[in-house]
């Protein structure tokens, strides 16, 4: 059998680590997947109420019961009989403090940065059932099973969710613990591994995408061999949409929308239900992927939200945020916005659906306002008809909707990386040269980033290189460098090349023969190498730093050995330190 390699090791190790944490705590693994799960009712003298929370010892504040309440129910216009599935957004209270996990966890460090834990926010889950009733007043049985997650597994929690909520509504509370067992007996998600998940009889098998995956490629072949039983239903994805469904209606405009969404730019998306509604908010926001949408969205937003006043004050500009909305009253609300999108509901057939037009915003007044793109926002860059084409040759000779999703994803993924390409190249150059980092000084600086250097680097490695399209590109690299997008983006991978240079500096001191420098130095200089060095070792551990392997142990080693060569009395202090 070939010898894992450090890769494959990591995973292995990624694992045991998560079940070394799991095994300590209650209901870590749960936590590893999920909040907690909620049902909410219709009561008559209190509305909507939430009716059992699980696990019982979660502590949910007053605040998030209120927003969960509301967010879980499709609001009166919808019109929503039997079964509807959809999902929401919340923030946070504030000084929550988090689950078991830290921000520097082993899920973070490898899953993709589109798929990180939220640490400020929830996402919830919804299963609504809306069935006519005799034995209840209202003559309607009204309830909504919601999974509580830090996890964006849009398509894992409903594909769940079609499994628990039916037998829960006929079955309630004994059911729902059952399945939270099951799940706090599930292994956390690992970037990279297949796990088996079984729930109610099914075993759901999924990968967890790592950050290690080619981008719109295959997965990297599995690192362990895992003996997995076949199991019976195999999900292809955790948390990709149908993109071909969610866009059929503005596929004409589709790359105006890609503009404005990486860009940051303020967006109300007013569907006809919680559905339409959610499903259009994600799937724009997974539109400029690999890149990650770092502005808040809300895939469903009410009035009851508690952050209506703050986004719907006119006395600021809009902020940088998309909204997804149901009721009609929002058309006046959001009149000062700059882009809204009104959907019709959304019905897949043998041709191209009826393509909306982009319209004035003064002609958003009333409020049987038609489908439409209302905005002014003139584009950066030029249409890409082949894509159309393609889609369209797609419908005539029947192509499935996920294979029509596949040659979406693909194009937005092409059009991104050739917006990205260049920024990555130029930040590449901002590195300190690698023989620059030597053992006896502190690591060198990266240099700062400077929008003009860029722009210069344009002409001979710009998008051109990459993207037929012709447009305005240096125009919008200059309204990406004023958006969220842009700073979230740069902040993460100035972390990174930090980290980077970090371990070069670590494996350079590993490298240089301490005990032969120490020869000639005072007491006062050794004992600050070793609290240095001391620092740094916390430092990589603290944070994971992604060091060769065996460079903290032989670092380790070292400093041992330079301890034990000072007098006893010094030794004893800094053992002890």
């Amino acid at each position: 059998m070939d010898p894992l390699d450090s890769s494959e090791s990591r995973l292995v190790e990624s694992a045991n680590a998560a079940e070394n944490t799991e095994s300590s705590l209650p209901w870590a693994r749960f936590s590893s997947w999920l909040e907690c799960v909620c049902v909410v009712t219709f009561d008559l003298e209190l509305g909507q109420a939430i009716e059992l929370v699980y696990p019982h010892d979660v502590k949910l504040t007053e605040k998030e019961k209120s927003s969960i309440c509301y967010l879980s129910f499709p609001d009166s216009y919808s019109g929503c009989l039997g079964d509807t599935q959809f999902s929401f957004r919340l923030r946070q209270s504030v000084g929550r403090r988090g689950s078991w996990f830290g921000e520097e966890d082993a899920y973070s460090r490898d899953a993709p940065v589109t798929l990180q834990r939220e640490l400020a926010h929830f996402y919830g889950y919804v299963y609504f059932r809306q069935v006519k009733d005799a034995a209840v007043k209202r003559g309607y049985f009204q309830k909504s099973l919601v999974l509580v997650s830090r996890l964006p597994y849009v398509h894992l929690f409903q594909s769940l969710l079609q499994i628990i909520a039916p037998e829960y509504f006929e079955k309630l509370e004994p059911c729902l613990e059952a399945v939270c067992n099951e799940i706090d007996q599930w292994q956390s998600p690992v970037p990279g591994l297949t796990l088996n998940l079984p729930v109610m009889g099914v075993v759901m098998q999924v990968r967890i995408p790592s950050k290690n995956d080619k981008p719109g490629g295959s997965p990297e072949k599995q690192a362990q061999k895992e003996n997995l039983l076949p199991a019976p239903m195999m999900l292809p994805t955790i948390h990709e949409l149908d993109l071909f469904k969610c866009f059929q209606s503005f596929l004409i405009h589709l790359q105006m929308l890609w503009e404005l969404m990486l860009l940051g730019e303020p967006v109300v998306v007013m569907a006809p239900s919680p559905t339409v509604s959610s499903e259009t908010v994600l799937a724009l926001v997974s539109s400029i992927a690999p890149l990650r949408y770092c502005c808040d969205y809300r895939p469903y937003f009410t009035i009851h939200d508690t952050e209506f006043k703050e986004y719907t004050t006119r006395t600021q500009a809009p902020p940088n945020v998309i909204l997804g909305v149901t009721n009609p009253f929002f058309i006046k609300t959001f009149q000062s916005w700059p882009h809204i999108i009104r959907l019709g509901e959304l019905k897949m057939s043998g041709d191209l659906p009826k393509q909306v037009k982009v319209k004035k915003l003064a002609k958003l007044k009333t409020l049987d306002t038609k489908p439409g793109i209302y905005t002014a926002h003139k584009m950066f860059l030029q249409k890409d008809k082949s894509l159309i084409k393609r889609l369209l040759k797609g419908i005539q000779r029947k192509r499935p909707s996920e294979v029509q999703s596949a040659i979406l994803r693909r194009h937005l993924l092409e059009l991104t990386q050739s917006f990205i390409i260049p920024l990555e190249r130029y930040l590449a150059s901002l590195m300190p040269l690698q023989r620059s980092v030597t053992p006896w000084k502190t690591p060198p600086q990266i240099r700062p980033f400077s929008q003009e250097e860029f722009m210069g680097t344009l002409e001979h490695a710009g998008p051109q290189l990459t993207s037929v399209l012709k447009g305005d590109w240096v125009g919008l690299y200059r309204k990406f460098f004023r958006s969220p997008n842009f700073d979230g983006w740069y902040r993460l991978r100035h972390r990174e090349m930090t980290q980077k240079l970090e371990c070069l500096h670590l494996e350079v001191v590993c490298d240089a023969d301490l005990l032969g420098w120490t020869k000639d130095k005072s007491e006062v200089e050794i004992v600050d190498l070793v609290l240095k060095l001391r620092e740094k070792l916390m430092k990589a551990g603290k944070q994971q730093l992604p060091v060769k392997e065996g460079v903290l142990e032989k670092l380790e080693g070292y400093l041992q050995t330079v301890i034990s060569s000072l007098p006893e009395d010094l030794q004893t202090v800094l053992h002890r330190y």
